[in-house]
């Protein structure tokens, strides 16, 4: 089962709720967040990077940085820019990015079912971004980032949803982005409908924010521990649970993850292309690919399309991802990237910026070719994650992003 709980969670006044909310703490630098939250003293950016007020070459992780977010925080509290609602609650949050649309159910969700696997993931998170979070989350004493969950879409869910969109939203706004932001708060009936659909959900897997949902399991033990850095609010929820929404995996759109490398290892471009051509078999497809199993080439300003090998034996999910596929076929044996998570050769694109970027790159000679892949789907993401396995490095890349602050877990 998949408990799902109201919480009496903080969000803005819906008049402040587009300048106040904020992109993903972890999708931008320091410099982009700073140059966002200039001139708007409600930015939640100054909670979630508050190392933006201090000099810029502050130490992001000194005491004053997590000192500045528990003031910051506090500020909009006091203000009454964010306020806390009257009663344990759980919310509907509508995404629409172009003509892509995905609604989803916003509340708490047990730490103790992440700790027990029911809550799977498919990545693992890197220490030092633990430490910063957790760090956050203690010093704060509020999860400030939200977790995007995917389920099985279940139509008894669906008719509850459907039932608390016919309401009006308390928000509904357009961000810089161009992505539509609309929340509804469930009423009883429908809050009541929604953790029993929830109840009938056999697991629910990890989307997007690992690293936030590790932090809120490792801070809940560090409460737990009477190691708390701040006191409790004292009407605040509890470390049991985390903020998240999960949305039906009907919904989730996966945008592709590509793959650039600085050099040829020694060969020309003539010569890997070459080589290129004897190793695999070409078909004529896009610069992003338009079918699994395939991958597209950029280089010397010439783009081509090759199929990738499956293996004969490929029992484990990960075996039959395109992203594994190119690394065991080509990147390491042809270019010598052995481990994409450490190798300073390789870099990453993914998202909405798409093959252009690929090719301005390399055209810039910041790169000698680049990789275009077809997009991993959340049927892979499923199949990895019940196996308890992990997805290679920079696989998954979800678009449209959830907004920071606009609800926000005090514990």
């Amino acid at each position: 089962m998949a408990r799902l709980s109201p919480l009496r969670a903080l969000r803005p006044r819906p008049e402040l709720a587009p300048e106040l909310s904020s992109v993903p703490y972890d999708v931008v630098s320091a410099d982009e967040a700073r140059r966002i939250a200039e001139g708007n003293p409600h930015s939640f950016l100054r909670v979630t990077r508050s190392e933006i007020e201090l000099a810029p070459e502050a130490d992001p992780h000194a005491d004053a940085v997590y000192e500045r977010a528990r003031a910051n925080l506090d500020r909009l509290r006091a203000s009454g820019a964010l306020v806390r609602e009257r009663e344990p609650s759980l919310y509907v949050y509508r995404l629409r990015m172009g003509e892509h649309e995905q609604t989803g159910v916003a509340g708490g969700f047990s730490v103790e079912e992440y700790e027990r696997d029911l809550v799977r993931r498919h990545e693992t998170t890197r220490r030092d971004k633990e430490d910063d979070r957790t760090r956050h989350i203690l010093t704060v004493r509020a999860q400030t980032g939200i977790v995007f969950l995917a389920y099985g879409a279940r139509p008894a869910i669906d008719v509850a949803v459907a039932g608390v969109t016919a309401g009006q939203p308390l928000y509904d706004f357009v961000a810089a982005d161009g992505v539509t932001h609309r929340l509804w708060l469930a009423p009883p009936a429908q809050r009541d409908a929604l953790i029993a659909g929830f109840a009938a959900v056999p697991a629910i897997y990890i989307a997007d924010g690992h690293h936030r949902i590790a932090s809120a399991w490792r801070a809940r033990g560090e409460i737990r521990a009477g190691r708390g850095l701040r006191p409790q609010h004292p009407e605040a929820g509890d470390c049991e649970r985390f903020l998240a929404v999960a949305f039906p995996d009907d919904q989730v759109r996966i945008l592709p993850y590509h793959r650039l490398v600085v050099d040829l290892a020694g060969r020309t471009p003539v010569a890997f292309a070459s080589e290129l051509a004897a190793r695999f078999r070409a078909v004529d497809d896009a610069p992003q690919p338009t079918r699994p199993g395939r991958v597209s080439v950029y280089l010397a300003g010439v783009w081509r399309t090759f199929e990738l090998p499956l293996p004969a034996d490929a029992a484990s999910p990960i075996s039959k991802l395109d992203c594994e596929r190119l690394q065991r076929e080509l990147l390491a044996p042809l270019l010598g990237i052995g481990d994409p998570r450490s190798d300073q050769r390789i870099d990453f694109v993914g998202g909405i910026r798409g093959t252009a970027e690929l090719e301005r790159r390399v055209d810039a000679g910041r790169a000698a070719v680049a990789f275009a892949l077809y997009p991993v789907s959340v049927a892979d993401l499923v199949a990895v994650s019940d196996a308890h396995e992990i997805m290679p490095p920079k696989s998954t890349w979800f678009e449209p992003k959830l907004r920071d602050g606009l609800l926000v877990h005090e514990i």
